[in-house]
């Protein structure tokens, strides 16, 4: 039996290539791989390390199959991938273990005008099409809404995709709406990934109670002062270091060149179930707390109008000369504002961001001289109104600091940012090299949680060193080195727990981070030219 099922896999092997080959010639068929390992050192990423604790070293690795499908009227796309820690599993694991492969994108684009097709009667615009199914969103330079590809998940939406073209003119048209699962009567929405079992307050492991996103740990303090309201949350989900996963989205982008000149402008409302601080159990078997997104009861009062955000505006991308003569200017500057209510409910009217830079290339030289502006909120508006700008779905990692200290999983401070940077990069056709110099201040104060003063709103310094080096077509080998060095500001600033005695002494203000990336990209249907001999 078992050399029958050999040879019946064997014949569909074989016609599965052949019909691959087929297919890649008459429907153009695409099948890219890719595998990105990344060994790195952590001491001090992302947040200070208290005095004492040693440093972190892993190695995580995401592998991507991506096939395409294009024929007509129709594209199609589907991205599986698992992304793990080396030695998360061990060498046997039973089926009860589970993994961690999932869907990274699964969408179809259909084709609803073309002009360049003569069999679509339709001829208002030049193209129109409809993209439908998980996929990832990228708008300019990723600086509201990107991929996140530098974290080995990355980020998708599960979402419908109106893109129009005409006359050089882009226009895109999305919407969004999350569910948990396909509920008879109601559509609450509890925004995270729930772990099947929490830890309650007597530190026991108990089951993790319906509609409720836990905190970290049932019987701290930090959990029971969130209890009774204050803003102290341990482990919510988030979108950029933020507290919860959005409901819905729409969004509105719209890009025009102008010779050498792209201007674009965003609009994007996303929306927020709204949440009460909660707990189940008792003092003899425990409590678990979170935040409550579903009602107990019937006669559970329980507001389910979501919290509406809106942010809107410009980005303008010049160029000027060329890279032959004196050399190429490329400007950005960007205004973009917030208003509405935040996810936990407060109101936005003051929050704003702007950016603006430089970059001058000459062969394969540039330097980029540059200032981004995020806002933060006044003392005397912390728990009444939110006036801190929130980068929305971008990629932080790409723009404030490759050590992920502001607007990733670690937050940002309320405080707001300022941070003047100066890069300098080495473009070879094997060799990239890149080094940034970062500032980082407050934009308004904020106090020492110890003794109640202000701090400074210097926060630190960072330097990113980057090296990548093109092995062949499909490898790439990446080295990178950063340092923080940080003031006795930051951890106030972002929220660090401090002991009374100790106040902000407690930790290294030194932080370091190193990392090596082997990443492989092959493409299976790429034949190597031969020459032919004459």
């Amino acid at each position: 039996m078992y050399k029958n099922v050999l040879k019946t896999s064997r014949v569909a092997a074989i016609i599965l290539i052949l019909a691959c080959q087929y297919l890649k010639t008459e429907a153009q068929i695409t099948l890219t791989g890719q595998l990105r390992t990344r060994g790195e050192s952590r001491n001090g990423y992302a947040n200070l390390l208290q005095a004492g604790t040693k440093d972190a070293d892993f190695i995580s690795q995401r592998t991507r199959l991506n096939f395409g499908y294009k024929w007509d009227r129709l594209t199609f796309g589907v991205s599986v991938q698992d992304v793990r820690v080396w030695g998360a599993d061990a060498s046997s694991i039973s089926i009860n273990d589970g993994n961690r492969l999932m869907l990274h994108e699964g969408w179809a684009d259909l084709t609803l005008a073309n002009k360049a097709d003569t069999t679509i009667k339709f001829k208002l615009l030049d193209m129109l099409s409809l993209k439908i199914g998980r996929q990832e969103l990228i708008y300019d330079d990723s600086r509201l809404i990107g991929n996140l590809d530098w974290l080995q998940q990355a980020r998708r939406h599960d979402m419908v995709l109106l893109k129009a073209m005409h006359h050089g003119w882009q226009v895109d048209l999305g919407y969004a709406f999350n569910q948990n699962a396909e509920n008879p009567s109601t559509s609450t929405y509890v925004p995270g990934n729930i772990p099947a079992y929490v830890t309650n307050s007597l530190g026991s492991l108990v089951p993790a109670p319906a509609g409720i996103v836990p905190l970290a740990i049932g019987g701290n303090a930090a959990n029971k002062s969130a209890k009774n309201g204050t803003s102290v949350y341990a482990n919510p989900p988030s979108t950029n270091g933020a507290t919860q996963d959005y409901k819905s989205f729409t969004t509105l982008y719209i890009s025009k060149k102008f010779n050498q000149t792209k201007v674009s402008a965003l609009f994007f409302n996303d929306n927020f179930g709204k949440y009460r601080l909660d707990s189940t159990g008792n003092a003899a078997a425990g409590y678990v707390y979170g935040r409550r997104f579903v009602q107990t009861n019937a006669a559970d009062q329980f507001d389910y109008s979501p919290n509406k955000r809106y942010t809107y505006g410009l980005m303008v991308s010049p160029t000027f000369g060329n890279a032959s003569g004196f050399g190429k200017i490329a400007v950005q500057a960007a205004y973009y504002k917030q208003s509405g209510k935040d996810r936990d409910g407060l109101d936005m009217d003051e929050a704003y961001h702007y950016s603006i830079q430089a970059t001058y290339q000459k062969g394969l030289f540039s330097v980029t001289p540059g200032y981004d502006f995020l806002s933060g909120t006044s003392l005397s508006d912390v728990g009444v109104k939110n006036n801190s700008f929130d980068p929305l779905y971008g990629t932080p990692h790409k723009f404030w600091g490759y050590m992920d200290y502001f607007y990733a999983g670690t937050g940002a401070p309320k405080g707001g940012l300022k941070n003047p940077y100066l890069k300098f990069k080495y473009t070879g056709n094997v060799l990239t090299a890149g080094i940034d110099l970062h500032y980082f201040s407050l934009d308004k104060d904020m106090k020492n949680t110890v003794d109640g003063t202000l701090i400074d709103k210097h926060l630190g310094n960072e330097i990113d060193f980057t090296l990548s080096y093109a092995m062949n077509k499909f490898t790439t080998v990446d080295f990178g080195y950063s340092t923080m060095k940080a003031t006795d500001s930051m951890p106030f600033a972002k929220g660090q727990p401090t002991i009374a005695d100790a106040s902000a002494s407690n930790y290294k203000k030194t932080g370091n981070w190193a990392y090596v990336m082997f990443k492989f990209t092959p493409d299976f249907f790429y034949a190597k030219p031969v020459a032919i001999k004459q």
